[in-house]
């Protein structure tokens, strides 16, 4: 098992990893969890999978547990859903004292995790994430959130875990679009701040990848327990994991949620902020090309048919617009993120259609 170490002033963590995890799952977790209520909070294709395995490990180690299920996708983390979980929650009769389990992708942990934190102000929740998106960033790090009309992400907490399981065997259930969703992922720590996943990445392919899932979700979340623990609050150095996403989360509110995947819509981001900031020589010539290729090898999407028209309005509700400034998230080269300041006004210059030209 590889045990990573989340070191933070007042509620560090650990994350756990190892192939077959699930089965031991209700031997790993503290006491202290046991000895209360657990609410287990999952999708309906998990529950079905995977989610009487779990509760029965749990009530054999002694813990009362209530499985709650989401109807999964994006499009369901949403305050309606928030509410009908605290619904839930409240007549389980959770305590303080208990415990939520986000057993699930990133929606699952997104919405588990705002609920934990805002749930009688604040539970113990640990996150059990089962996609790879999930296990290689979105269960670490405890940003927790629902989205509105407007935006994605846009109601939400800073709000850790007590703990993160993995068990990468768990993703062998995942279709072939929702494991390069995660790679869109993986692919962006390479980018910004490990060049040797990079490199990595670019000797496998979709049919040897799998090989490697502990070495490939250890490596990226030792990257990202290494930049939350010097940026917690996304102040500064952690918002180079932001890579792709300005663009990315406006892809996914204007075509709507589940026509592109989280990780897929990233990949168009990606390749749009290189390709600007490349023709504007703040990136090293062929980085854009070489970024493309390694897209493609894993079958996502690099460009979208949309006009920049219609993806504008939701770039500027974006979280990281400071007034009338946007920080964004770029590389000089592969390997090395860097933060820049840009006028939103000028947004077109560095994100538009014509920085691909």
């Amino acid at each position: 098992m590889n045990n990573l170490h989340v070191s933070l002033p007042n509620n560090a963590y650990d994350i756990h990893i190892s192939r077959g995890l699930l089965k031991q799952a209700a031997g790993l977790l503290p006491a202290a969890v046991l000895k209360g209520k657990v609410a287990v909070l999952t999708d309906t294709t998990l529950d079905a999978l995977y989610g009487e395995k779990l509760s029965q490990s749990l009530r054999s180690a002694g813990a009362a547990v209530q499985v709650i299920r989401l109807e999964p996708g994006e499009e369901h983390k949403n305050l309606t859903t928030l509410a009908a979980v605290y619904n839930s929650l409240a007549a389980f009769g959770l305590s303080r004292s208990d415990t939520l389990i986000a057993f699930g992708g990133g929606v699952v942990g997104d919405l588990g995790g705002f609920a934990a934190a805002t749930y009688l102000r604040g539970i113990r929740y640990i996150q059990m994430p089962t996609t790879l998106l999930a296990q290689v960033d979105s269960s670490v790090g405890g940003k927790t959130a629902v989205n509105l009309a407007g935006g994605k992400n846009q109601v939400g907490s800073f709000y850790q875990p007590a703990a993160v399981y993995i068990d990468p065997d768990l993703l062998d259930s995942l279709s072939p679009r929702c494991v390069g969703d995660g790679l869109g992922e993986v692919i962006k720590y390479g980018a910004i701040c490990n060049d040797r996943i990079f490199s990595f990445l670019e000797r496998q392919s979709p049919a040897t990848i799998g090989r490697y899932w502990e070495e490939i979700i250890t490596a990226c979340c030792r990257e990202k327990a290494r930049i939350v623990a010097a940026d917690v609050h996304d102040q500064g150095k952690r918002m180079l994991l932001n890579f792709g996403h300005t663009f990315g989360h406006a892809v996914e509110r204007a075509c709507g949620y589940g026509t592109y995947l989280h990780g897929e819509a990233v990949s168009i981001g990606m390749v749009r902020i290189t390709a600007g900031t490349e023709r504007q020589g703040l990136t090293e010539k062929g980085t854009t090309a070489r970024l493309i290729k390694l897209l493609e090898r894993y079958r996502l999407p690099t460009e979208i048919s949309l006009p920049d028209e219609r993806l504008m309005p939701f770039l500027r509700k974006d979280k990281k617009r400071r007034g009338d400034t946007m920080t964004l998230a770029i590389i000089p080269v592969i390997g090395r993120g860097k933060l820049i300041s840009v006028a939103c006004e000028a947004m077109p210059d560095y994100l538009g259609r014509e920085g691909l030209r």
